[in-house]
């Protein structure tokens, strides 16, 4: 006798496919606006829709709708738009930290400043190209950042509803691009400390990876102060277990998985909390040899496998995975505290392991 698979809880109620309608059907006039204006502005309707609609596991908006519906909130087209924003807020983000990380690819494919690089030269077109890639993704992120906005507002929600959630939406706008800010400074300034590593990774990824989708969930359903301190209290840790599994992969996972090289954090130099980690245990030489081949952006093979092997060597990595454990049954913990819809809840539940489970 066969089971079927349990439903991923993205797909949890067409999920996955309505977010994606929502995209396309936003993305297919932004494309005629575009076009209207000049017809070299195709390339970046394209980009942008290859970029939002070519790839994504859709967990913010996710973790928003089961935080809309666990608080009450009714079901509706509307608001799985308005989550949706979600995911251009994300396509800013990456755009920009693949730029200023000076990323080849993402999720396989060029990176946008490369794509337009590429451009730039196949139309064999005066001045440098690399400078246009760089011009192009700035203005294609910030684009998405803008388009974030409008699509929040678009939703067809009622004014008074999205302006319930306004102000969740514009701290965590303001919240993702200051960690950017912090994780670019902590690279300049070599801080490998934990409180420093911890820092950069709530704000840069955690709070808008979970907390912040939870809390725009809550305000869009008018959910009450308590539900609003549980869904942090489950937001919080979850985003940043999520966060670690992600420094995890970037040192340590497979690029037919992650879409990047392999090591590419450690050619970027992140101070993240296996550097942090490893850091802190390894003696005077150990810590030599990881902050000589940390940055290195020409690291080869072999210079990635021996920084992986002081992470590993310094328990850096078994701390991670501890510290990934514990944090995840900190938000399950807080689930528990509040009452909610029975199969958002579980979806809750599912969602946060899908988040951080290590690959198969």
């Amino acid at each position: 006798m066969t089971h079927a698979a349990p439903v991923s809880p993205v797909d949890r109620a067409g999920l996955r496919q309505r977010i994606d309608k929502a995209l396309t059907e936003f993305l297919a006039g932004q494309r005629g606006w575009l076009t209207a204006v000049d017809d070299g502005l195709l390339p970046v309707a394209e980009a942008i829709e290859a970029f939002v609609l070519g790839g994504g596991k859709r967990l913010r908006p996710a973790f928003g709708y089961w935080g809309y519906r666990g608080a009450g909130g009714v079901d509706s087209d509307q608001v799985v738009a308005a989550l949706a924003a979600l995911e251009f807020v994300q396509a800013s983000a990456l755009i920009h930290d693949d730029l200023m990380d000076r990323s080849d690819t993402r999720r396989g494919e060029p990176a946008v400043h490369r794509r337009f690089a590429a451009r730039h030269r196949a139309a064999g077109w005066g001045g440098d190209a690399d400078a246009f890639g760089d011009s192009a993704a700035i203005l294609l992120g910030d684009l998405c950042l803008v388009w974030s906005d409008e699509l929040l507002h678009s939703s067809g929600l009622a004014p008074a509803t999205v302006a319930r959630a306004r102000p969740v939406f514009d701290e965590m706008r303001t919240e993702v691009t200051v960690g950017q800010y912090l994780d670019v400074l902590t690279q300049a300034t070599a801080d490998t400390s934990l409180d420093r590593a911890a820092k950069v990774a709530r704000y840069k990824s955690a709070k808008y990876t979970v907390e912040r989708p939870m809390l725009l969930g809550a305000a869009l359903a008018g959910a009450p102060p308590e539900v609003h301190a549980a869904y942090s209290a489950y937001g919080l840790p979850l985003g940043e277990a999520f966060q670690l599994r992600d420094d995890v992969l970037g040192v340590f996972g497979d690029p037919e998985l992650t879409g990047k090289p392999a090591g590419d954090d450690l050619r970027e130099g992140k101070r993240t909390y296996l550097v942090a980690a490893a850091m802190e245990t390894l003696d005077q030489a150990g810590r030599e040899a990881l902050l000589a081949g940390l940055g290195v952006p020409d690291l080869d093979a072999a210079g990635v496998d021996r920084l992986r092997e002081l992470i590993t060597t310094s328990g850096a990595l078994e701390r991670a995975e501890q510290h990934i454990a514990a944090l995840t049954e900190s938000a399950l913990a807080a689930l528990t505290a509040v009452d909610l819809d029975t199969e958002a809840r579980q979806a809750l539940v599912d969602l946060a392991i899908a988040a951080t489970r290590r690959p198969a």
